[in-house]
């Protein structure tokens, strides 16, 4: 917790802080404490009544799933689509200075086969055969 926050929660330190403040001040202070209480009140009740809604359809949606006779573990049951699928096969490959690079065609071009396309020859020359 910041000093602020440790200061403003704490009885004494909080009356040593504000002791210097004229009554008028401390007054300016309460009423933007209460703006601030209230809108943080309203700001609960939204999202109190954001998640009766949430709650009631899903209220909803568990009595559909006992009417059909379906079950939370029947969900779990079914299998969802893979998230990620397996890297492409390279398609294209050249040997540079005794080193092997592979490129799928997808994506940027890597420098050495540009280089190899801006010398004259054809993409189609380091197809994999």
């Amino acid at each position: 917790m910041n000093d602020f926050l440790e200061i403003l929660t704490h009885g004494r330190r909080f009356k040593a802080a504000v002791k210097e403040l004229s009554v008028e001040e401390l007054k300016e202070l309460a009423v933007k404490l209460d703006k601030i209480i209230v809108e943080r009140e309203q700001q609960e009740e939204e999202l109190k009544k954001a998640n009766a809604v949430r709650d009631a359809e899903i209220e909803k949606i568990r009595q559909q799933m006992e009417a059909i006779g379906l079950s939370v573990e029947d969900l779990g049951a079914v299998k969802a689509a893979p998230k990620k699928r397996a890297p492409r096969p390279p398609k294209y490959e050249i040997t540079v200075d005794g080193q092997l690079i592979q490129w799928t065609g997808q994506g940027r071009m890597p420098t050495v086969f540009k280089n190899e396309v801006d010398k004259g020859r054809k993409l189609d020359e380091f197809l994999i055969k």
